[in-house]
């Protein structure tokens, strides 16, 4: 029987798939402008290459209550005949062809349908997961009057309540009325805790969108993930990651070394997790907690390397990378790719594969 190819995502800690020939491209979520007069869950409008794009906040659209955006968010581009609009997700994973064998699509909740029920058409059983199909001509093109009522006039305590709509009460922003949405900035409304560095690199990310791209051809460009460790910038090559992911509950392994930080299991998998900071003359400290992962994948190595931050997916000339210093050569030279220029500071470019073996960082052997 026939499969169809879904891009598989998360949001809320629940897997959706769309349909993965509708997709147009995928990137992190950059700065927004706000738009007066839009539905409540068109959150603003990005300017990708001198067009106009539509940005959809899934989790209002799907009827959850307002939560604020994040840095690791992604932005999913989907063409509808002649519409493109973007969607904001958590987390991007991968294409799966899907079998319409393990598709149910007459699900009985025994009661009648909740709204939010019209966007999803099916539901698809891959293993231990369970992922939500979308239907993208509900999701882009329904309307409902809730989705045209100025709802930002009611008083703060129907919008405390109002569940499938921006929370301003607890964001302390009170608007008069619906016009008066000019006065706040993408953060005002949906990331009122950003820091400095965040907002720059939110605005990094929008300005390289904005650009005409000279060429389509990323022939020779170095694809790299930038991610945060002990306050530095580190970039690791795309090819060789598998996904982001939160860290929930890990198991520790008795009688490994200190960079073993223990096992997760990542939807039926058991991947472990290895701190990579010691080998890169970075402090260790047991008491810094992190709740985000890089997991990789190469040869037949898979690990999960903890970080404190996912900040950016970027395209690298093969010029911007600098050796490293001769003053600071060490024993790390074989795994340090070079350094390149990256907001105001700079991020070392890693060779995580031959760290990984070098150091013999993975355990392989069972304890």
């Amino acid at each position: 029987m026939e499969t169809k190819p879904y891009l598989i995502f998360s949001l809320h800690n629940l897997r959706y798939g769309i349909d993965a020939t509708l997709v147009q491209e995928i990137f992190l979520l950059p700065e927004l402008n706000p738009i007066i007069e839009a539905p409540t869950d068109i959150v603003g409008i990005l300017n990708l290459r001198s067009q106009l794009i539509p940005i959809m906040h899934l989790g209002l659209r799907l009827g959850y209550k307002m939560q604020n955006c994040h840095l690791s968010d992604s932005v999913i581009v989907l063409q509808w005949q002649d519409l493109q609009i973007g969607i904001i997700v958590n987390f991007v994973y991968e294409v799966k062809n899907i079998s319409p064998e393990v598709i149910e699509t007459n699900i009985s909740y025994g009661r009648v349908k909740e709204s939010t029920a019209r966007f999803i058409h099916s539901i698809a059983k891959l293993d231990a997961d369970i992922i939500m199909l979308l239907d993208p001509e509900q999701l882009i093109c329904s309307a409902s009057v809730e989705d045209i009522l100025p709802v930002l006039n009611r008083d703060s305590d129907e919008i405390e309540t109002f569940g499938d709509r921006p929370q301003l009460k607890e964001k302390e922003i009170h608007l008069s009325d619906r016009e008066s949405i000019h006065k706040y900035s993408f953060y005002d409304l949906y990331y009122p805790q950003v820091t400095p560095q965040e907002t720059a690199i939110f605005r990094e990310r929008a300005e390289n969108l904005r650009r005409q791209a000279e060429s389509s051809d990323f022939t020779g460009l170095i694809p790299l993930a930038v991610f945060g460790l002990n306050d530095e910038y580190f970039g690791l090559d795309l090819d060789v990651v598998r996904e982001f992911t939160n860290i929930c509950h890990v198991t520790q392994i008795p009688c490994c070394p200190n960079h073993i930080v223990g096992n997760v299991n990542l939807r039926g998998e058991i991947v472990t997790l290895v701190d990579i900071r010691q080998a890169l003359n970075l402090a260790l400290d047991r008491d810094r907690t992190t709740s985000k992962a890089i997991v990789i994948s190469f040869n037949d190595t898979i690990a999960g390397i903890p970080v404190d931050e996912v900040f950016d997916v970027m395209y690298l000339r093969p010029s911007d990378l600098t050796p490293v210093p001769v003053a600071v050569h060490s024993a790390n030279d074989e795994y340090l790719r070079g350094n390149a220029p990256y907001l105001e500071k700079m991020l070392t470019v890693l060779d995580l594969p031959q760290l990984l073996s070098k150091n013999s960082l993975v355990v392989d052997e069972e304890i």
